[in-house]
């Protein structure tokens, strides 16, 4: 039996597991970067170095090696070749004397050979210097260098190959922009580097419409050959449903000599073209970097076995190893060893926290592993099995600061280099610094020295600062138990929030703390998530590693089904998955496992209601039941299941597992007793030191018993007891912790502002606000909810100010206040156990299909009115003259639907139904969709029921009397951002005119004077005689807005943003009169879609600060009396100064993402003819605006269009000299004519199959002069 070695490859550490050939397991630890730092001491020469750290190391391990010698900066100042190593004596001898002589103090330095961090780590624990071969042996890697290659942009050159018309499809993604607020808008770096676009077409039904020229494809290929491509990525429209024109490419591809190519529908089996395209690309992009990888470990590893982890946990032989496969290989491994040793301990639900250096990783263990098939990483969709691994911006290396108000941790981190301040090479302030102050981490078990007053040196330059703005003193300690909770706080809000979409509730789970800094967090964050106990693996510090010695071998396959469930099809279904089986069988017997360990196959379908995006896996029932199956899961994450709707299977899955040799359960007995410390040191709790016993693990016998407080130093990993908690050793080795004080204590806070305080109050409202919608999004039955995310959730004062609003749908920003408002303004007996419904554009709505649910809360005596809980859910059907409420030519409110005027929905806790259906079904222009609309207001109440409990949780914890001054504190934190922001504008007085197509004015004037925004729309537009109506709450949102954008730091959105403004709206278009008469009421669904945008760009344009955007939704309505399918449309955002607008992209009050080519031709009677980008639409300057796009559809049934869409006459400005971008263009080609007739900006018009339509969307402003 060879050596085996499990090896987890992370971003900063590499951890190193060697069994024995007698079983024995030896650990060592290893920079990535395969560097190995330490300190020249006393006895140092130019020629020689002494390193007490290298002392008792093998004899001459470290000849051949470089030596490296660094300055403080970690500046290099001089290398040489070592010629021996003294390892007695720690003392490396230099082959030619340093240039420089190094301090006697500590002067750093580090070695390296030129291999890979994995070969080192065998090395280390073998003994073996450079010159030595390394024997047979049998190694199991999971490795983050795909994820890395990734992030930083650093894979194989790939051409992408694709259907003609959209080969701009990966740039534009899902429309949706990437950060809500930031006008220079930074899309995700494209993995290719060039675009061939086939002359080839497939439909939704696998049948060719266009044959694929097998000449043409090999000239392409071939000039792509001569201009240095040897990778490809192909994509083709519809090759999910028949591959011939992908496998075409393919064999011609292989004839030509390329060197790698990857072929959407083997790599990806699914339908959704961008998904497909997305994860071929990366793999195509990420495939080289592996193999070159294994190459260079197989070098110093000629013999052996080398199987790595994939993203679900099981091995691959590294020739079968591949790009998309390698997404979460690193993590995985903790995966699987968290699981194991959870199931081993006898706890069969266990979450996983996998604190690193930049970030924690938290999964879950339920009796079985928990997958997810797609998800995002570095800005790219990759469709791949994986365990489902959530990633939270919180580590070691996150930085700590101090930004005027608040104590704030991440989400940036000092990563490797320079690293933290303790590393002693300049960097900022991080977690790892806080534990280390905290007397947290026993740098004696560090893999290098660590400087404890650099620490220091930052602290004081924070309480420097915090007593130069908050006008007193702060303690070191004090900064840094403040960094310390706000910190836990964030990354229990984050399992919070996890748990929540996924439905289950974390007290009833084990926390499973591992990775380097998992155990100094662990009890904090479990008391915050309320779980009382925690398990703590000996390895836990490398926890990952000893995952891949405890892994199996496996294999997953999936096939695209899109049909009912129903008996008839899983009989037909049979054939297939027996195949997929047959064929994973035979990979893991390739793999070398023989038959008596390769487990039975399991099958798993992935099923939706009929209509629904999001599909739910689920694995084969013991009785065979997939629809109650399904339904008990529906059920576990939305809360509701559907009685009368269609199932839908999407697509099968087969997972096959060949079990592997693991090494076995040590158990030995205990005895109980309380150890005596081996140490003291004095370490801060909540800011206070305390001295605090110290033990070695190593010394500790099973049933000892710790009471915490207390740290407990081990190799890997420094464990700290809060105070509260209790430790046992069990037999197993593992440290079990338990929470004897409870997790419900009162804290003691005081109302008085303190910048701690505020971030942690910053954090929990904007928590609960998130809360809120992911259980809207969960609960809710319309796809403009649960898909499209067009909603929004927030929390208010008794007196209607907003208290927090989740950044959902820029328009409902600071809307719902007005709602509030005007229901205290209209509403006197509002009571406990109430809660109203209104639309009304006159009460704080918006358009008519966004429908808000307010909750008050009262005390628990009933008598005080303490804050509302509100959301508003944008409705697909809400009445009106059309299908879908959003009539183009509308000329008053009644023809665009229901208005509700706080109608009391919910009275004495009971919820009003026959009221609601009553609003709904009657009057002139009733609901089509009363039962969605019902269902989706009892998610609203649902969403405003956990922000209710949520808020109660928190008075519960602090106090009313201090949650109430927090309230007041957020909001006077977020006026002084805003004021001071806008200082940079005072002293002169700011003006913009604009027009709508129709040459409808809207004027701006701003004024910031002695701390107060003046925003004046006097001079806009009177009434619109059409729907371009908006009303205050639209104008109040895009203001909101624009203050937040113009702040660009991340605050919680809250009335206080909006103190400082003083707003005039005369009457007119910007606030047309209240009528509580429908019929004679303006219409405004256009009012809030499109004049919001141009409310935007006014603003902007005045202050100068950004170009015109596209300047309009292009909302685009298409159906029949049988459906209805409603979408915007991206366009250009405009250029500022410094920084170019960002092409095909949604902006400013809007962020939905579109539906996917294939889906759309899947289910609707539509086929989509081009989706590019509008190359040179974009306004020109010495900073260009973004581009718009053009997207083509022709229609294969008779249906009704409506547009309305803005800018198709008057172009998005440019500033400063910037030219403006190209209007947009509303193009109709019926069938057999040659020619396209111009459609206005509002249109609505009947075609026929055959009809196309084209929007060609407006490019961005461009922002200073053209250079000549």
């Amino acid at each position: 039996m060879p050596w085996q070695f499990w090896i987890d490859v992370g971003g900063t550490f590499t951890d190193c597991i060697g069994k024995s050939p007698e079983g024995r397991l030896h650990t060592c630890k290893v920079l990535s970067s395969g560097a190995i730092p330490g300190r020249a001491e006393e006895g140092s020469t130019r020629q020689s170095l002494v390193d007490p750290l290298r002392q008792g190391e093998p004899e001459d391990f470290y000849r051949g090696y470089t030596l490296t010698l660094v300055d403080a900066a970690g500046a290099v100042l001089d290398a040489a070749p070592v010629r021996r190593f003294e390892g007695a004596q720690g003392r490396l001898v230099l082959k030619r004397p340093l240039k420089h002589v190094p301090r006697v103090a500590g002067h750093a330095y580090h070695l390296s050979s030129g291999e890979e961090a994995p070969v080192l780590g065998i090395r280390k624990i073998l003994g073996l210097a450079l010159d030595q071969p390394i024997p047979p042996v049998d190694i199991r890697l999971g490795t983050t260098v795909g994820t890395n290659a990734l992030l930083e942009r650093k894979g194989a050159g790939v051409a992408f190959v694709t259907t003609a018309g959209f080969g701009d499809l990966p740039e534009i993604g899902t429309q949706a922009r990437p950060e809500l607020f930031a006008l220079h808008i930074v899309k995700p770096a494209l993995l290719h580097r060039r675009v061939v676009e086939l002359p080839e077409r497939i439909d939704a039904g696998g049948r060719v419409l266009r044959p694929l020229c097998e000449k043409e494809v090999r000239e392409a290929l071939h000039t792509l050959k001569k201009e240095g491509f040897r990778v490809l990525a192909v994509a083709l429209l519809n090759a999910i449903w028949n591959p011939v024109h992908e496998e075409l490419v393919a064999r011609v591809a292989e004839e030509l000599g390329f060197e790698h190519v990857s072929v959407s529908h083997r790599v990806a089996p699914t339908i959704k073209l961008l998904d497909r395209a997305d994860t071929t690309i990366v793999d195509a992009y990420l495939s080289p970097v592996l193999r070159r990888y294994v190459a260079g470990i197989r070098r110093s590893i000629p013999r052996g076995t080398l199987r790595l982890m994939n993203s679900a946990g099981g091995l691959m032989d590294a020739d079968r190893f591949s790009g998309r496969d390698s997404i979460l290989s690193g993590p995985a491994g903790g995966v699987v060893g968290f699981a194991e040793v959870a199931r081993r301990a006898g706890f069969e639900k266990a979450i996983g926290f996998d604190m690193g250096g930049t970030s924690t990783d938290v999964s879950r263990f339920d009796g079985a592993y928990v997958y997810q098939f797609a998800a995002e990483k570095a800005g790219v969709r990759v469709v791949a099995p994986m365990y489902a691994i959530e990633t939270v911006a919180a580590g070691g290396g996150s930085i700590c600061r101090y930004d005027g108000q608040r104590l704030l941790v991440g989400p940036e981190s000092a990563g490797a280099d320079p690293g933290p301040a303790c590393y002693g090479r300049g960097g900022p302030l991080t977690l790892t610094d806080i534990n280390l102050f905290n007397g947290k981490i026993d740098p004696r078990h560090f893999p290098f020295p660590l400087d404890r007053e650099a620490v220091i040196a930052r602290l004081k330059e924070v309480s420097a600062e915090m007593e130069r703005r908050e006008g007193r003193r702060f303690s070191l300690p004090e900064i840094a138990a403040g960094f310390t909770e706000v910190a836990n706080q964030k990354m229990a809000a984050a399992i919070k929030k996890i748990s929540a979409a996924q439905g289950y509730d974390p007290r009833e789970y084990l926390l499973m703390a591992f990775g380097g800094a998992g155990a100094q967090h662990a009890c904090a964050i479990a008391r915050l998530l309320g779980i009382g106990t925690i398990l703590l693996h000996p390895l836990a510090g490398i926890l990952s590693a000893l995952g891949l010695g405890l892994a199996d071998v496996q294999r997953f396959a999936q096939q695209t089904v899109l049909k009912p469930l129903t008996a008839e099809t899983l009989a037909d279904l049979e054939a297939r998955f027996r195949e997929m089986e047959a064929q994973l069988i035979h990979e893991v017997r390739e793999e070398g496992i023989p038959d008596a360990r390769i487990l039975p196959p399991i099958r798993y379908l992935d099923l939706r209601y009929r209509g629904e995006e999001a599909a739910i896996t689920v694995r084969q029932p013991e009785d065979g039941d997939y629809s109650a199956a399904f339904e008990r899961l529906h059920r576990q994450y939305y809360g509701y299941v559907h009685q009368e709707r269609e199932v839908e299977i999407v697509s099968l899955r087969v997972e096959v597992i060949g079990r592997t040799e693991r090494p076995p359960d040590v158990y030995r007995s205990e005895r109980e007793g309380t150890p005596e410390p081996d140490d003291f040191v004095t370490a801060c709790f909540q800011g206070r030191p305390r001295r605090t016993p110290v033990f070695e693990r190593s010394r500790l016998h099973p049933g000892a018993h710790l009471t915490g407080p207390a740290i407990v130093a081990e190799a890997f990993s420094t464990i700290v007891i809060d105070p509260g908690w209790e430790g046992r050793l069990t037999g197993r080795g593992d440290l079990l912790l338990t929470d004897t004080a409870g997790a419900d204590r009162r804290m003691v806070a005081s109302a008085k502002r303190d910048p701690v305080q505020l971030e942690l109050f910053n954090n929990q409202f904007t928590h609960i606000a998130e809360r809120m919608g992911i259980t809207l999004q969960k609960t809710a039955l319309s796809v403009n909810v649960k898909e499209r995310l067009d909603f929004s959730c927030a929390i208010l004062s008794a007196g209607g100010d907003l208290v927090v609003n989740a950044p959902h749908i820029p328009v409902h920003l600071g809307a719902m206040s007005e709602a509030v408002k005007g229901l205290l303004q209209t509403v006197d007996d509002i009571r406990p156990g109430d809660a109203f419904l209104t639309n009304d554009p006159d009460l704080g709505g918006s358009h008519l299909p966004d429908l808000t649910v307010i909750t008050p809360v009262f005390d628990a005596e009933g008598r005080e009115l303490r804050f509302f809980a509100a959301s508003r859910a944008h409705h697909a059907e809400i009445g009106g003259r059309y299908p879908g409420s959003a009539y183009p030519f509308a000329r008053n409110l009644a023809e665009e639907g229901i208005v509700f005027r706080n109608l009391r929905i919910v009275r004495e806790g009971e919820f009003q139904e026959a009221a609601v259906w009553e609003a709904l079904t009657t009057g002139k222009y009733p609901s089509r969709s009363p039962r969605e609309n019902v269902a989706d207001i009892r998610a609203q109440l649902a969403a405003n029921q956990v922000g209710v409990q949520e808020l109660q949780r928190l008075i519960d914890h602090y106090g009313w009397p201090v949650v109430a001054a927090y309230m007041q504190h957020i909001r006077e934190a977020a006026a002084e951002k805003v004021r001071a922001a806008m200082r940079r504008f005072g002293g002169r007085v700011y003006r913009f005119r604009d027009e709508l197509d129709d040459g409808s004015p809207i004027q701006v004037r701003l004024h910031y004077r002695e701390g107060k925004l003046t925003v004046d729309f006097t001079g806009s537009a009177p009434v619109h005689p059409g729907s371009l109506n908006a009303n205050r709450a639209v104008v109040q949102s895009a203001v909101l807005y624009c203050l937040r954008c113009l702040i660009g730091e991340d605050i919680p959105l809250n009335s206080g943003m909006l103190a400082p403004v003083r707003l005039i709206l005369p009457g007119g278009m910007l606030n047309p009169p209240a009528n509580p008469d429908p019929e004679r009421h303006p219409a405004v669904f256009g009012g809030n879609v499109e004049v919001s945008q141009r409310l935007v760009d006014v603003i902007f344009g005045a202050l100068e600060v950004v170009a015109a955007a596209q300047g309009t939704m292009n909302n685009f309505i298409f159906g029949n009396e049988e459906f209805g399918y409603y979408e915007t449309v991206c366009g250009g955002s405009g250029a500022g100064p410094g920084f170019e607008g960002a092409s095909a992209v949604h902006t400013h009050m809007t962020n939905t993402r579109l539906t996917d080519v294939e889906v759309l031709e899947k289910y609707y009677p539509v086929r989509v003819c081009r989706f590019a980008i509008r190359r040179g639409s974009g306004g020109k300057g010495r900073w260009r605006g973004g581009d718009g796009v053009i997207r083509e559809m022709e229609m294969l049934a008779p249906v009704e269009v409506s547009l309305l869409t803005q800018r198709r006459t008057r172009r998005p400005f440019g500033l400063k000299g910037g030219e403006p971008g190209q209007a947009g263009k509303n193009l109709l080609l019926r069938k057999g004519h040659s020619q396209p007739e111009v459609l206005p900006p509002a249109a609505q018009i009947r075609l026929q199959p055959g009809d196309r339509i084209c929007l060609c969307t407006p490019g961005g402003g461009g922002y200073g002069k053209p250079k000549p």
